[in-house]
Parts: structure tokens; C-alpha cells; sequence
């Protein structure tokens, strides 16, 4: 390809990142050409002569026509495809974590959801891309008689599930695997949620694990509860 033509994809490689007119000081100084302002100016009024670019208005750089772009397009390099290739597939790659991402934590969003409705405890899930928790029914929860009678004890729920490191800590350090779990009383390891049970599983949805489950007070409908953990972990990893 000789230079002039090079110019001309300078110029359109230049205008697709910016949208702007090119000028040739653009063009020299960003694409290091080794020739003076005036080669680049009488390079670019003959690719205007030829119809490859023009001026959109005086004092304006210059754009590429549809002819321009065929040129470069017809032109243009297998190592530039390659090179071009390589970055798509990295990007499809992005995208397509960042999809499944999204639908894995809308799915997440709403099997916590359906355990909520279903319970009268707080409804939990782990975010599978940061050490967060989601969790609804807090409300409902602490409108059980037990947390009615003792504000402190709520408190102290509400502080754990609040402060998102230390209950995922906790859940880290519980032996939870696939099967879903009860852990009553004293068996949960942070004192400020031992008057509580926690029934919780291990879910896999697109490639990412968490944790599901409910938290409330000892006195609970455990057959039940754990029949909703089950079932809705069954919906969550539904392909």
C-alpha cells in the first residue's frame, strides 16, 4: 500500500474513534508519518481529488466518503484482520460473562424472592460477583414475637446481616455443601444471631456458587422451610 493510501486510513481509523474531521497535523503527529505537513496535505487533497474523503465545511478536516471506505475496506490487511478478530473475540468474551453475570444475580434476586413470599423469615442469597448478601423479609421477621420482645436481640440480627462480610464469613466457615442444612441456636458461630436458626444450601447457576436460605428464630416450620430451600434452589439452577 503506498503512502497516500496510508493516509487514507489513518484518516478513517482516526475519524471512527473520534467522529471528527481529520487534519493533517493529526494525521502526522498520531500516526508518525516521516515526511513534512505539506506531503500530507498535497497526499490528502489528491485523495479528495480521487473522491475517497472530503471537506464537510472550510477550516474543517477531512472525513472519508463511501468510496473511502470501500478502498479500505477492500484493502485491508489479513494481520489487521487477525489483529481485529483477536480483539472481537475478547470483547464477546466480556460480554458474554458480564450476560450470564447479570442473569445468574436476576435469578438469584428472584429465587430470594419466592423463599420471602413464602416465609415469614429473612430470605437470603450470596452475590455470586462480590462478597455481598441480598436478602429480603426483614420485616416480616422482625415482627415474629420473639424479636418483639427483645429489641436488643433484633438489633443484633439486623447488625449481622448488615454488615455483609460477617455473615458471608460465617457461611465460609459452616460446612454448607449442595444439601440443604439446618444449623439452630448455638450452632451458628457469631453470638449475635445464636438465638436464630439459619437453613441454607449451596446453589450453581452459570458457572458461579453461592449460598441460599432463611434466617429466623429458633421457632420455625423446619419441614416446611426446608422443603422451600429445596424447591427453589431446584428453580434457580433450572437451565
Amino acid at each position: 500500500m503506498d503512502r497516500k493510501h496510508e493516509v487514507l486510513k489513518a484518516i478513517i481509523k482516526e475519524f471512527i474513534t473520534t467522529a471528527e474531521p481529520v487534519g493533517s497535523q493529526t494525521i502526522l503527529v498520531s500516526y508518525h508519518f516521516q515526511v513534512s505537513p505539506a506531503t500530507i496535505r498535497n497526499d490528502m487533497a489528491a485523495l479528495e481529488k480521487e473522491g475517497l474523503i472530503y471537506q464537510p465545511h472550510t477550516s474543517a478536516g477531512r472525513v472519508p466518503t463511501e468510496r473511502g471506505y470501500r478502498l479500505y475496506i477492500e484493502e485491508m490487511p489479513q494481520e489487521e484482520i487477525n489483529a481485529a478478530r483477536k480483539h472481537a473475540i475478547q470483547v464477546l468474551k466480556q460480554i458474554q460473562t458480564d450476560y450470564h453475570l447479570e442473569k445468574a444475580k436476576q435469578k438469584i434476586y428472584d429465587a430470594v424472592e419466592l423463599i420471602s413470599r413464602a416465609t415469614e423469615n429473612v430470605s437470603f442469597a450470596t452475590l455470586p460477583d462480590n462478597a455481598r448478601t441480598f436478602y429480603l423479609g426483614l420485616a416480616s421477621a422482625l415482627r415474629q414475637p420473639e424479636f418483639l420482645s427483645d429489641s436488643i436481640n433484633a438489633s443484633q440480627v439486623i447488625e449481622v446481616l448488615e454488615r455483609h462480610d460477617n455473615f458471608v464469613t460465617l457461611l465460609k466457615k459452616l460446612e454448607i455443601d449442595d444439601d440443604v442444612k439446618t444449623y439452630i441456636g448455638k450452632e451458628n458461630i457469631i453470638e449475635q444471631i445464636q438465638s436464630c436458626s439459619l437453613i441454607v444450601t449451596k446453589y450453581h447457576i452459570h458457572g458461579y456458587s453461592g449460598y441460599l436460605g432463611i434466617l429466623g428464630p429458633t421457632r420455625m416450620n423446619y419441614p416446611f422451610s426446608t422443603v422451600i430451600v429445596e424447591e427453589v434452589k431446584k428453580l434457580l439452577e433450572q437451565k
